[in-house]
Order: C-alpha cells, then structure tokens, then sequence
C-alpha cells in the first residue's frame, strides 16, 4: 500500500541488485537517477500509478535482465537506449501510454543479441554481442506497434520464428525474407498490412526460399490483389497457410498442390472466384480446408474425396453448384458445412453414413430436394444437423431418433410431410429443436415437454393440430413457437388458444361445421375483393426503402427493410436471440457482398420512449471505437410494408451470447453446458471495466451506460465481453437541453430494478466517479447470484450480504457451476485455497464499488488494475 514518489535518492545504494516496488500505489515519475544503479539486474515496478516517460538512464544499467513496468501510466516514446541493454532477456511495458510509433524494433535487432518475454518480444540466444544475427525469435504479440515493419528483419538470418499478430502495422510486408533459412512460423495476423500488385505480393516469393517454412499465417490484413504462381514454390515443409479475412481476388493458383505437407488451408472471407482447384485432392496430410464465404463457382470437386485426413470442410457461403459428391464419405470428416450455395440433387446416403461426423452437418440454404434418407440414423454422434432452407419432402426419418448425441436439429423451410416420429424421444439431449415452414400434422407429441435441456423449439407455421402440451418448454413463451397451426388448442393460459372441444361438444357442433365452412369461403372470397379494389399495393414493396440512419457513418454498409426481412427471415421467431425494454434482437444472415451474420435490433416504436433510445444508442456508439463494445454496423430508419415506421440497429453477432446466459444457465441452457472459469469470470470482469473506463474517461466524450447487467453484457467467439445497449446513456459534457433530446433518460428513474438504483444519487444525477456500474456485474458474475434473488432476504442488499460473509464463507457465496468446475479438474487444496483467495479479492472490489460516499469509492482504473493482478497471480500460481 506505499504511496509517494519514488526518492531520487534510492541511486546512493550502489550495489542493489535487485528492485521490486510492484503493485502499489507508487505515483509521480521513474526518477533519472536510477540509471546510477549500475549493479541492478532486476527493476520490478509495475501495477502502480508511475507517470512521464521512460528515463534515458536505464540504458546505463547494462547487467540489466529484467524489466517489468507494465500497468502504469507511463507516456512518451521507449527510448532507443534500452538496445544497449546487452542481458535483457525480460522487458514488459504494456497497459501503458507509450508511443508505439516511436519506438523501432531496429534497436533490438542490431543491438541486443538476447531479449524477450511476451507481450513485448521474445528473443532466445546463448551469445552476447551487438550483432542481430543472435537473434533467434521475435514476439512482439497483441500490443499497439504501427508504422512499418522493420527492413532490418531480413538481417536477423538465425530467426526462427517471427509473431507480430494483432498490432497496427501498416504498409507492405518487406522483401528480403528470404534470407532466414531457419525461419519455421511468420505470423502477421491481424495488422493493417497491405499487397496490391505482384510486385506488392513478392515477399511470397522470398518466403517460398525459407526451406524450414512451416506455418504462414496472413490473416486479417489488406491484402488485395491476386495470388501469386509463387506459392507452388513454397517448400515442401509447409504445414499451415493461412489467408482469412482479407481482400484477395481471383482463384487459387493450381501449383498449391505441389505443397504436399500442407495440413491446413484457410482462406475464407476473401473475394476468390473461380473453381475450387482439384489438385487439392493431392494433398494427402490435409485435415482442414475452409474457403468459406469467397465467389466460388462450379462443383465440388470428387477428389477431395482422396483427402484420408480431412477432419473438416468448409465451403459455406460461395456460389457453388452441382451434387454433393458421394466420394466424401472416404473422408474421416468431423465437421462439414456446405451451406449457403446452390448445391442440387439429394443430400447423398453416402455423407449420412460418415461414422466421424460429431461435430456438425450443415447443408442448409440449397437447393437439395427429395427425401431424407434412413441413412441418416448412421450419425449415431452427431451434435448439430442442419438441413433448413431446402426443397427436402417426404417424411421425417424414424432413424434420426437414432441420433441420441443430438444437441441441434434444424429442419425448418422444407416440405416435410406426416407427423414428428416416436422415435425423437430417444433425442433427451436436444437443446435446439426447429421444424418450423414444412407441412407437417398430427399431434404436437407430450415427450417434447419432457426435454431438460430444451430451450429453443419452433413449430410454427405446419399443419399440427390438437391439445398442446403444458409442461416443460411448453411453459416459457420465450422459447417456443406455434404460429400458423390454426388447429392447436389448449396450452397454457397466456398463449389465448380456444379451449380443446370436449366428446360432448364436439357433437353439438357437428351440424354447423357446413354452414361455418360456407361462411368462411363467402369471408374470404370477400377479402380477396376488397383488397383488389382497394390497394393491394400497400402491401407490396416500395420503391424507395429509406436510408441508414442520418449521422451514421457506415460508407460500406447500407440496408433497407426488405433487406432485412429477408435475413431474419420474415422477423422469424426462429431467428428472436432476445427482448428488451424497447425492442427485440434478431439473428439475421446479411447478403451484403459476402454472407455476413448480424444481430438486428428492432425497435417497438408502440413504446414509450423507444425513439428516444433509438436517437441515444446511435449517438453514443457512432464515435466511439473500443474493443470492449459492441460495434454498430449500421442503421435502417424506414416504412414496413404497411407504410408504418420502422428503425433498426444493425450490430456484430455475438455468438456465445450474452453474460446473463453463462451466470444463470438454469434458466436458458442448462448449468452443466454453461461452466465458465475462474480466469473466464476475471478476463470479462476486466473487459468490463476496461469499456466503461473508455466511457467515461477516454471515448470523444464522456458516456454513462447507466444499464450495466449481464444481459447487456455480450461475448463473442473468443469470449472477450463487448458491452452493447446503450438505449439509457447519457451525455455527461452537454447542456441540459441538449442532453434531454438526444437521451433516452430524463430526470426520472430509469433502467432494471436492481441494477440502475446505486447509481443514481439523492439530487437524481450521474457522477462518474468510482466503479458503481462494475459492482452488479461483478458480484453476479462471481457469485451468480441476481441482485433481487431469494437468497436476500430482510431487505438485504447483495453488498451487505457479500460483506458479511467475506472473507470466511466465500466458498457458501461462490457461483456453485464456478466451484463444481474447479473440483472437476486435477487440483490440489493450495490451489483451491488460491482460487478461494482471489475470489475473496475480487469480491472485496465489487464491495467497495458500492460505498454510499462517492469520495470512498474506488475509481475504474483501479478497479482494472487490481482484478489484472490479481488474474496475473492466479495464473502464475496455476503455473507452479
């Protein structure tokens, strides 16, 4: 807990060696005088509050091996000096202010012969000296570098490995590679790095001169232009090539089959066009192709049928034409995603019989037509099947019952005829059911209420008739769909379906069933009239759809209603992912030059306040840029076919959801499929309060959330949090006037019971001060119990009720899925103890977010700082 400025002073103990002043509360700046510490081998000074820049001196400290001064709040650039720090094997200075522009990795490279941990570099060699040939490896991961890469590399000739993914480097990737021959894995993902001409692209032809080339990974860059012939001159070495996510057009030069150890090829979310190449079918080591989401045209080629490795095909969003080759079923396919083409004939019994296939079948959105075959019982392990937006008839399969590994099963947009099988009450671990658009009757069966972990079922519009069942799923409005089965009766009460006939009323009413059906085609015929005389264009498209919402700048992306419609699939109940105060979410696949996925929100303009949360959410996200947020793509402000109002946020698809579904997995999709761990909870705390500190201190200008819960709190694939729904923010720089225009929140109280109280104070306005809008997602997330939950009684708040309880009885507080998971690995009681420990931390922080006194509540900053140490020494420990 030292506070204070480091004395300059310290420089008069002239043989300290080792520093550690870590993790306090260190303030002012790292005093020059330090260069006089001629003996020192060891500066630990980070987690605290240091300012200014790095001091020159430090490259006096030549027996220098480490330094630590990570999670500060240093400013400036790295000065040069520290290449002349000849030991260093250990130098970290993220989560700071440092200009990464300023800072060259040419000091390094000619420098300093030995270097690096992670997230800075990482350089390993034995030698000493000042000449870069040492150098063996460089890493400098995950961190704000920009600029250039560095010509200098091509000199560093023992470089075996080079990792420089997810920074800001610009420009062209330079020649000269080729000199590396021991060059293994180059790996520059996720920069701004750009080839536009052949010329551009000839650092591939360098590379293809590295002998022990390995793995070439280029993902998520600005690569444009064509592939090279060149790449058929890699080494026969290469193992993985990666290319996602860029701008590459044309096809895929036939030589890639000279690379006969390629065991993957990654190219999707680029602009290739052509044929699949056929001599891909030569690659016999291949287990993974995906060209997804390209311009592909033709057929899929038979000789990938050769590939005795191929564990997973991807091919989903290209314009693919022709069969599905039988040939497949060779392949030892786990996964397989041909969706979105035009594919035609059947779905083979060939593929319905590949024993491997666990993970997931995925033919849907074709044109595949006939009958299901009773293969398809062969998928004894198969966990997701989707064969929806087809042309498919005859009856269901009784064998699909066979499939009792089934968590998954889409069948909607077909022609299914007859009755759901018995024999799908083998399917108990059914999570997602979807039958919906087929022709379908007989009796919604009982056992369907009788899934546990059913969360997700739509039958709705098919020919299913009788009592609807009352228990299980049947009982959450939420999750199931019956809409367009006009002969259902019964069900629960809030569903208004007309009570089933009993035998005896069944028999009164017989004698009118002539004159209701004369009555009801009289009714329609009738309708049919009216409309045509009256207008029926209303209801047809118009022509002028209406534009993004003014003031959104989006130039790549504009949508109209019908566009919409279209990739929700009508508003399908089917694509509802969720409901909020003001409008419901909408899974929707976006055909804007490439199949994109997004999440739609709609808004219920019938509500009070919905324009009002429209207006808000557009100007809170339309400036701000952070990893941590959810990001708006666009907006759609319109008419619907009825010529009523309609607005829409368009946003990237979270596809694990929301934190609410991980914390409370009880009531969506069960615990024991829910689990998150301890470092999970940390690194989404963190993400968290890194996004609300951007908010309110560091976005163009200050934003309060004032919603912050888990249901606003979203995860994409990696299970980094993004926090998304801004319809309550508010404005803290504008005048009062202003505010109440472009805010959906007046002077009222707004927001959820139990999450939006603490916030507001007794004059009814927001203070940015403290961490008050972390404490509920924190406590929740750690302990997953709800602010309003039966465990708090008496009028007992959930941080009194913490704060009673820690720190002897943080086990009894603890989210029990959190505790079961931890048990269910390999660890001893100190490590129990730890994770006791850091929890106990972590909870103490939520606490004092809550303070009734704003001056005694800890600021964001701190709130980050500590939950990183304490994650930090968790993984250390774990290490151990």
């Amino acid at each position: 807990m030292l506070e204070g400025e480091i004395p300059s002073d310290i420089s008069s103990l002239s043989n300290l060696k080792v520093l550690y002043l870590w993790s306090n509360r260190l303030t002012g700046s790292i005093p020059p005088e330090i260069g006089n510490l001629t003996n020192l081998m060891s500066l630990n000074l980070f987690s605290n509050r240091l300012e200014g820049s790095v001091p020159r001196e430090i490259g006096n400290l030549v027996r220098l091996e480490e330094v630590l001064l990570y999670d500060n709040q240093l400013t400036g650039s790295i000065p040069s000096e520290i290449g002349n720090l000849v030991n260093l094997h250990t130098l970290a200075l993220l989560i700071n202010s440092l200009e990464s522009s300023a800072f060259h990795l040419e000091p390094i490279l000619s420098q300093n012969p030995r270097a690096a941990e992670q997230p800075l570099f990482r350089v390993y060699s034995a030698g000493y000296g000042n000449h870069s040939s040492l150098l063996e490896e460089l890493n400098i991961n995950d961190n704000q570098f920009d600029g250039p890469l560095p010509i200098s590399l091509s000199n560093a000739t023992n470089l075996n490995n080079i990792q420089l993914y997810e920074n800001r480097f610009t420009g062209t990737i330079p020649r000269g590679l080729g000199s590396l021959q021991k060059l293994f894995h180059f790996d520059v993902t996720f920069n701004q790095l750009e080839a536009r001409n052949a010329a551009e692209w000839g650092f591939l032809d360098d590379l293809a001169n590295c002998s022990s080339l390995k793995y070439l990974q280029l993902t998520s860059n600005n690569l444009s232009g064509f592939l090279p012939q060149s790449i058929g001159n890699f080494s026969t070495t290469l193992m993985w090539f990666e290319i996602d996510d860029n701008y590459i057009a044309g096809s895929i030069p036939a030589e890639i089959g000279n690379l006969v150890s390629l065991t993957s090829v990654r190219m999707k979310s680029n602009l290739l066009t052509g044929r699949i190449p056929a001599a891909l079918g030569s690659l016999a080591r291949l287990q993974i192709i995906d060209l997804s989401r390209n311009r592909f045209t033709g057929g899929i080629p038979a000789t990938l049928g050769n590939l005795t490795r191929l564990t997973e095909l991807q091919l989903y969003s290209n314009r693919l034409q022709g069969p599905i080759p039988p040939a497949l079923e060779t392949c030892p396919l786990e996964l397989l995603d041909l969706s979105f083409n035009q594919l035609n004939g059947t779905v083979p019994k060939e593929i319905l019989s590949i024993p491997t296939l666990t993970r997931f079948l995925n033919v849907s959105y074709n044109s595949l037509a006939g009958s299901l075959t009773p293969q398809v019982g062969n998928m004894k392990n198969i966990g997701q099947f989707d064969i929806s937006g087809n042309r498919l008839s005859g009856t269901i399969p009784r064998t699909l019952g066979d499939c009792q590994q089934l968590d998954s099963l889409d069948m909607a947009g077909n022609s299914f005829q007859g009755s759901i099988p018995s024999s799908f009450s083998q399917l108990k671990g059914l999570q997602s059911l979807d039958l919906s658009r087929n022709n379908l009757s007989g009796l919604i069966p009982e056992f369907l209420g009788n899934f546990r972990f059913l969360s997700y079922l739509n039958l709705s519009f098919n020919n299913f008739e009788g009592e609807l069942p009352k228990h299980g799923v049947f009982t959450n409005l939420t999750a199931f769909s019956v809409l367009g089965n006009s002969k259902l009766c019964g069900g629960v009460q809030a569903l208004n379906l007309p009570p089933c006939p009993t035998p005896s009323s069944s028999k009164r009413h017989l004698s009118r069933k002539l004159v209701a059906a004369i009555s009801v085609a009289s009714g329609i015929i009738c309708l049919i009239l009216l409309l045509s005389l009256f207008g029926i264009h209303r209801w047809m498209p118009k022509s002028k759809e209406g534009h993004a919402a003014d003031g959104i700048k989006v130039p790549h992306m504009m949508v109209t209603y019908a566009e919409l419609l279209r990739a929700t699939d009508g508003f399908s109940s089917a694509n509802l992912v969720g409901v909020g105060s003001f409008g419901s979410v909408y899974k929707g696949l976006l055909n804007y030059e490439e199949y994109q996925l997004v999440a739609v929100k709609v808004l219920n303009l019938q509500q009070s306040g919905a324009s009002r949360s429209f207006v808000a959410e557009c100007g809170a996200l339309r400036n701000v840029r952070h990893r941590n947020l959810v990001k708006i793509l666009t907006a759609c402000t319109s008419t619907d076919y009825r010529g009523n109002d309609f607005k829409a946020l368009l946003y990237e698809f979270m596809p694990n959801g929301s934190l609410e579904k991980w914390v409370h997995p009880e009531a969506n999709e069960q615990g024991q499929t829910r689990a998150l761990s301890l470092i999970h909870r940390l690194n989404i705390l963190i993400d968290v309060a890194s996004a609300l500190d951007y908010l309110h201190h560091n976005g163009p200008e200050p934003i309060v959330h004032c919603d912050i819960k888990p249901s606003n709190v979203l995860l994409d694939h990696d299970m980094v949090a993004h926090v998304g729904d801004f319809g309550l923010a508010r404005f803290l720089n504008r005048s009062p006037i202003e505010a109440s225009q472009r805010s959906s929140t007046s002077m009222i109280f707004k927001g959820s019971i139990g999450y939006v109280a603490p916030v507001w104070s007794g004059q009814q306005s927001f203070s940015r001060r403290g961490c008050l809008q972390l404490w509920d997602t924190s406590t929740q997330t750690l302990t997953g119990k709800r602010p309003t939950g039966e465990t708090l009684k008496d009028d007992l708040s959930l941080p009194r009720y913490l704060e009673m309880a820690l720190p002897e009885r943080v086990a009894e507080i603890i989210d029990p899925n959190l505790l079961l998971e931890e048990e269910g690995e390999e660890t001893n009681e100190c490590t129990r103890d730890r994770a006791m420990e850091c929890l106990a931390l972590s909870l103490e922080i939520g606490i004092r977010c809550t303070k009734e006194s704003p001056p005694e509540r800890m600021q964001l900053v701190d709130a980050i700082n500590e939950l990183t140490a304490i994650r930090n020494a968790y993984l250390e420990h774990t290490k151990q």
